[in-house]
């Protein structure tokens, strides 16, 4: 069975739920239209009956009228659009008198009808609706008075307005689909216009939007949610361009000097010093170049921010110092001055493997840029229950243009300035990734030529 389409479904969900409505609102209508016709003859009959009740005399055990052939004469000479019939009878059920216009016909009487009820009868085939009325003599019932009226006009009336219902129920229904389907078509308009964009959005063209609608409804948001979402993507999408365009410059330029100084050591013989010379210049450069896969390699593996955490509790003092102590060659060297300032022994609860990459990274880098007889401060302290950590050094800077990018992958700040400090620019990235991975809030702040400080926040769920 083929499946009805958005706009169709909507339009018959509504028409379901609006037929259901339109019947039931057809039913009170022809109820209270039913109980006004029968309350109408009701009314009739009882003041009949009453009108009748005053004209006849008891005499005994038995009645009659009082004016019999003025009674007659105005029975018959009456023209009713619903004629009233009236019947006498004695307390057997014997006709005692009736009216003109019931010719040769005669009213049924049925003992086990209550009096003074009313209820539908036919007579001669046609309905009628009666009541029969007791006439008392004192205590005791001597006859029955027995009104009747036709219900043909009100059975017509009945009739009539239950053919309208019927003919016009379905007409409505049909003409409140196509209305339903059309209006249900201008509100799903700016769905067939995101279906449409939707379909032009490529990996190569992801600059299409979806145009918002006029009304900030449902559709808006969806709208805006869409946007939002490609926005995303095109910066993913664009950000691997770019990490990838990187990657394959920061890769290819080791791999070509190593090939361009081998090329040249063949070319004809050398003093065996150059051969070390340069054996250990290559060397250099595929360390390098391994330094620069494995980060690669690290940066990739948390590519997911969703990757299980092995807590644990890590001594924040210790973790700093050994962090310290692995790089006391390239400390000496610069004959560095390292300050630590811990104010008490801080605990926290974190992934201690990666928070170990995260301080090493931060040192490494604070060290690779300090300068000659240089400081490095390391602080940790406690600020409204939050663990503060604080590497400071006093190298080489950053200008202030340059710090917002500082996390972006491969780039490094004054790079070409010193040509002397080598680096793959990834070691910051990692940092940013791991620090957002661990939910530990990162800042920075530096003055060219005056150093820079980093600043990491262990919030208090961390605190152990």
């Amino acid at each position: 069975m083929q499946q009805l389409s958005f706009k169709n479904r909507i339009a018959f969900n509504y028409i379901v739920t609006t037929a259901l409505l339109i019947f039931v609102v057809f039913c009170i209508i022809y109820s209270i239209v039913k109980f006004s016709v029968y309350n109408h003859v009701n009314t009739d009959i009882k003041s009949e009956a009453d009108k009748h009740l005053t004209e006849i005399e008891v005499v005994g055990n038995s009645f009659h009228l009082t004016h019999k052939e003025e009674w007659k004469e105005r029975e018959h000479n009456t023209l009713d659009v619903n004629p009233v019939f009236i019947q006498f009878i004695d307390q057997d059920g014997k006709l005692i008198e009736k009216s003109p216009n019931l010719k040769n016909m005669t009213l049924s009487f049925d003992p086990k009808h209550v009096s003074n009820v009313l209820y539908d009868d036919v007579l001669a085939n046609s309905a009628i609706r009666q009541m029969q009325v007791p006439i008392y003599n004192k205590s005791k019932i001597i006859g029955y008075l027995i009104v009747a009226m036709s219900l043909e006009d009100a059975t017509m009336v009945l009739d009539n307005i239950s053919k309208v219902l019927i003919i016009t129920y379905p007409l409505i229904l049909l003409v409140l689909f196509f209305l339903a389907r059309f209006i249900a078509g201008r509100f799903i308009k700016p769905i067939s216009s995101i279906i449409t964009t939707s379909n032009d959005i490529t990996k190569d063209n992801l600059t299409s939007r979806i145009v918002l609608p006029f009304q900030k409804d449902e559709l808006y948001v969806l709208s805006q949610t869409i946007n939002n979402l490609l926005d995303r993507i095109e910066t993913a999408v664009e950000r691997e361009k770019q990490f990838t365009s990187d990657a394959s410059h920061e890769l290819r330029t080791p791999l070509t000097v190593i090939k361009g100084t081998l090329e040249v050591l063949i070319r004809k013989p050398r003093e065996h010093a150059e051969y070390t010379e340069k054996i250990n210049f290559c060397v250099n450069e595929v360390n390098r170049l391994n330094n620069l896969v494995d980060q690669l390699l690290l940066l990739a593996r948390f590519e997911n921010q969703k990757q299980t955490l092995k807590t644990e509790k890590v001594y924040l003092n210790a973790l700093f110092l050994d962090t310290i102590s692995r790089f006391s060659a390239i400390i000496q060297s610069k004959k560095i001055n390292v300050i630590t300032n811990f104010s008490a022994e801080y605990y926290t609860e974190t992934d201690g493997y990666l928070f170990s990459i995260v301080i090493n990274n931060l040192i490494s880098n604070a060290l690779k840029y300090s300068n000659q007889n240089g400081n490095l401060t390391v602080v940790l302290k406690e600020v409204d229950s939050i663990i503060e950590c604080q590497i400071s050094d006093t190298g080489i800077g950053i200008p202030a243009e340059d710090v917002d990018k500082i996390f972006n992958q491969f780039y490094r700040s004054q790079s070409s300035s010193h040509p002397e400090i080598k680096g793959t620019g990834l070691g910051l990235s990692i940092v940013k990734r791991l620090c957002t991975l661990l939910n530990i809030d990162i800042a920075i702040s530096s003055q060219e030529n005056k150093g820079t400080t980093i600043i990491l926040r262990l919030f208090e769920a961390h605190l152990k």
